[in-house]
């Protein structure tokens, strides 16, 4: 597994991207905790975090959208879902009905005709937005377990299935907050 500050991923960009479209796994700060991600659009990386995590098969997982005008293009957006777009980057998960079923593996939200979508207010936003796929974002721990905070807080149990780390030091968030905008009504729940 190998550990990347900010500026070493911006000098090894196109190793990055190669890895990610490989199908690799990683981790990622965001500005809120850790995420575990991959590339949103291969089912078997999914499922490869899916069963590190040990996540139920019929459970969502939330990606990083790679700018609002993918929101906009693959996610249907009311009103309120405009106003909410507006306070976007920040530290809430959106989720939307989607329209396009094709943005993201049918294993990112298995069974659903929704998806939670981040844009953190963070530079790892302008990573995804320069590789312009979505990027799964789960916190980086086995459920039920801690969060990542530091690398300290890595679990063994995901070391062996991770490529990389993008590290910056230690986080103090918590995880984002839920604005479920795909019911007709707007649901919020802080995590």
């Amino acid at each position: 597994m190998q550990t990347l500050s900010k500026e070493e991923l911006k000098l090894r960009m196109e190793e990055v991207y190669g890895k990610i479209k490989e199908g690799k796994l990683f981790i990622h700060p965001t500005d809120t905790i850790y995420g575990l991600g991959c590339d949103a659009t291969n089912p078997e990386s999914v499922d490869k975090i899916r069963e590190m995590k040990k996540r139920p098969k019929d459970s969502a997982m939330s990606i990083i959208a790679p700018s609002k005008n993918w929101i906009k293009e693959n996610c249907e957006i009311t009103k309120e879902g405009e106003e909410w777009l507006r306070k976007l980057p920040g530290p809430y998960t959106l989720i939307l009905k989607l329209k396009n079923k094709d943005a993201v593996a049918d294993n990112v939200n298995p069974g659903l005709n929704s998806l939670g979508v981040r844009m953190p207010d963070h530079w790892v936003a302008d990573f995804v937005e320069s590789i312009g796929v979505p990027i799964i974002t789960t916190s980086a721990n086995v459920s039920g377990k801690s969060f990542m905070t530091r690398m300290q807080d890595l679990d063994n149990e995901l070391k062996g299935g991770i490529d990389f780390v993008i590290y910056e030091g230690v986080k103090k968030g918590k995880p984002s907050t839920l604005i479920n905008l795909s019911k007709g009504k707007t649901e919020v729940k802080e995590r």
